[in-house]
Parts: structure tokens; C-alpha cells; sequence
């Protein structure tokens, strides 16, 4: 097996980086007319903007507005919208539903696409792939892409605007990235790409761990002040960067399945994909054994950015045996990257792995209160 390194063409970061994105744009030779996909907050605080930096770059635009959810009716509606206006880039700005929704009606279409996340939410934005969900926001698939997008912009302003728990999601969702990455390359597991991890991604993955713990509290005061500070340019740069590049070449293991499995309880659907990542994460380490001072150091993390440690702290403090089972069983359906664990997993060790987590959260909060 190859190993296999992907990322972006480009990766732009800083305060008011939007005004700079028809430049960025004309730099990697993308023109007009486009297509943004958008969510409505992010129209809203936007698209003056987009007015003007696209405008003194002479490329035409049109929004199409996001409905907020990734599902495969969606994306023909862009993939129409876009055929209609005969475009020759797609632009996603907003949430990662936006920009996965955006990315797979270019590939689609065969068309380039740049990425403008305005909430460090999750690690999506530099993938070369997409979840989808159904109607009813239960997990339906991965597709995965040929290629990354051609340009990343991360304005750094409009994060430190977003509220605060988008910010904490993400960090949940970079929270596994170096867990998901390490099982993997305990058991030999491909990557998304379909290769081995390469020294570069295992390292970044590694970083992007060692960065929430030095920075997560101090990034997470700045939302609160809605300020930039170099700790919240470092976790931004962690949940979207390094996170992106290192679950993508580096791979997926357990806590990304059990997400997969919670969206099956509709307790959780109102909670963010970094929530229920983040206590997946808390699953993995039970069902791996790790030893009791690395798990203690990631509960002591989530705790104290406000990551759920719980079943309660994600929607589902009632948990019915009959439930339970059903997220197991979607955990561990065939495909999921649960398989990637460096042991054989079964839908009952999943379910008593839930249950333990559980309680292993539920003690450390009592010792901690």
C-alpha cells in the first residue's frame, strides 16, 4: 500500500480575510462566473464583501441559499442552480453541512471549489469529501472526491464572531483526530485516500492534540471576548488545518462511527457533530483500554471547554436498551471506520463501551464538582 499525503491547493488564514478572496482566487486562476453556497448567517455578514472583492476582480457571482442540511436533494438543487448559471467555480461559505453540500455538487460537476468556513466548527473545510445525511439528520454516507479543494480562506474576524460553542464543537471534532490517526496506524488501516499515513500526517495529527490542550481554554475565553488572540488563531488553525489534513491521510477509527451510530437517537440530533465526536472519543478509549491517566487528561480537557463527557450532555439521558442497540448496530455496520481499530469490534462490546463511558463520565464529574 502507498502511503498518501493530501491537502488543498492553498490555505489562507487571518483577520478579514474575506476582502482578500477574489485576489486568492485570481492567484490560482479560478474566475466567474460563481456560485456561492451559503448559509444564511453567513450571507448576512458577507456578501457586501463578496461584492466588493469579487467585483474590483471582475468575477460575476450568484448565492444560492443553503438549507442548512447536506442531503442528496440539496445537492441536486445546487448542481441545477449552477448548471443554470453556467458557472466555473463554486464558492461554500458557512458551516461544514455548507461546504460539504457545495463540494459535492463541484465534483459533480467537475468544477473547482473554494471553501469559506465562517464557524471553526469542524474539520471538513480541506477535505476532499462530504457527509451525508437524510431528512431526518441521521448519518447516510460518505463520498469521497479526486480531489481536495483548490483554496481554503479562514477569516479569522468572523470565527472570534461566531458563538462560542461552533468554536467547542470543532474542538471536539479536532479532539479525535490524533486517537482516530494513532489507531490506525496501529492496525495498518488505510486512510481516506485509500493509502498508509505518512510521517507528515501522523504529526500533524499528533500537533493538532498538543495544541487543544495548551490552547483550548485561553482560544475559548477570546470567543468570549469575540477577540483575536495567537492561542485562538492556533486552535483555529488546529480544528480546521491540522485536523483536516490529519484525519484525512492519517485515517478514522472508532469515534467518528460512534457519531455515525448516535445520529440514530433522536435525542442527539440537536446537538452539534463535535458534541457527539468528542464523547465518541471517550468510547474509543474505553474500547481500546487505554490506561486511566490518558483518559482522565482527555475528560480533564473536555470538561473544561465544556465538551460533553456524558450520554446526558448529548441528548440521550434516557438511553433505552432497544436505542442503545440501534446505535451499536449503525456503529458498527459494515464500512465503518469503527473496523479500522487495531481489534475486532462487535456491536455488543460498542453498547457496553457507550455504557461505560458513560459512567466513567458521570464519576468523573462527581469527583471533579
Amino acid at each position: 500500500m502507498n502511503a498518501v499525503f493530501c491537502s488543498p491547493s492553498r490555505y489562507t488564514q487571518g483577520p478579514n480575510a474575506t476582502e482578500k478572496l477574489g485576489e486568492e482566487m485570481k492567484t490560482l486562476g479560478l474566475n466567474g462566473p460563481v456560485l456561492i453556497i451559503a448559509g444564511r448567517s453567513a450571507r448576512t455578514q458577507l456578501e457586501a464583501i463578496w461584492q466588493q472583492t469579487l467585483g474590483r476582480n471582475g468575477i460575476g457571482f450568484t448565492v444560492h441559499d443553503f438549507s442548512g442540511e447536506c442531503t442528496h436533494s440539496e445537492i441536486a438543487l445546487i448542481v441545477s442552480a449552477a448548471r443554470a448559471g453556467k458557472v466555473s467555480t463554486i464558492v461554500s461559505a458557512g458551516g461544514g453541512k455548507a461546504l460539504d453540500a457545495g463540494r459535492a455538487a463541484a465534483a459533480k460537476l467537475g468544477l473547482p471549489v473554494v471553501n469559506c468556513p465562517t464557524i471553526a466548527s469542524t474539520d471538513a473545510p480541506c477535505s476532499a469529501l462530504s457527509v451525508i445525511y437524510n431528512e431526518k439528520g441521521e448519518f447516510q454516507e460518505f463520498l469521497i472526491y479526486g480531489k481536495n479543494p483548490e483554496l481554503v480562506l479562514v477569516d479569522t474576524q468572523v470565527i472570534a464572531n461566531a458563538p462560542v460553542r461552533q468554536l467547542v464543537s470543532g474542538m471536539g471534532d479536532a479532539l479525535s483526530t490524533w486517537f482516530e490517526a494513532r489507531a490506525c496506524a496501529k492496525s495498518g488501516a488505510s486512510n481516506m485516500r485509500g493509502g498508509s499515513p505518512t510521517l507528515a500526517s501522523m504529526a500533524l495529527a499528533e500537533l493538532c492534540y498538543k495544541t487543544l490542550l495548551s490552547d483550548g481554554v485561553e482560544a475559548l475565553n477570546s470567543v468570549k471576548r469575540k477577540e483575536i488572540t495567537p492561542a485562538l488563531d492556533r486552535i483555529i488553525e488546529a480544528n480546521t488545518l491540522l485536523s483536516g489534513l490529519g484525519f484525512e491521510s492519517a485515517g478514522l477509527a472508532a469515534a467518528h462511527s460512534v457519531h455515525n451510530g448516535l445520529t440514530a437517537a433522536p435525542g442527539t440530533h440537536g446537538f452539534l457533530h463535535g458534541e457527539k465526536v468528542a464523547f465518541g472519543v471517550i468510547v474509543q478509549l474505553v474500547l481500546e483500554k487505554t490506561d486511566s491517566t490518558e483518559l482522565e487528561e482527555v475528560l480533564s480537557f473536555s470538561a473544561s471547554v465544556g465538551l460533553p463527557i456524558t450520554l446526558r450532555e448529548i441528548g440521550c439521558g434516557d438511553l433505552t436498551q432497544e436505542l442503545l442497540s440501534m446505535v451499536a448496530a449503525r456503529a458498527t455496520a459494515p464500512g465503518e471506520t469503527i473496523h479500522n481499530e487495531p481489534l475486532q469490534v462487535t456491536e455488543s462490546m460498542v453498547a457496553e463501551a457507550i455504557l461505560e463511558a458513560d459512567a466513567t463520565g458521570n464519576a468523573f464529574k462527581n469527583k471533579t464538582a
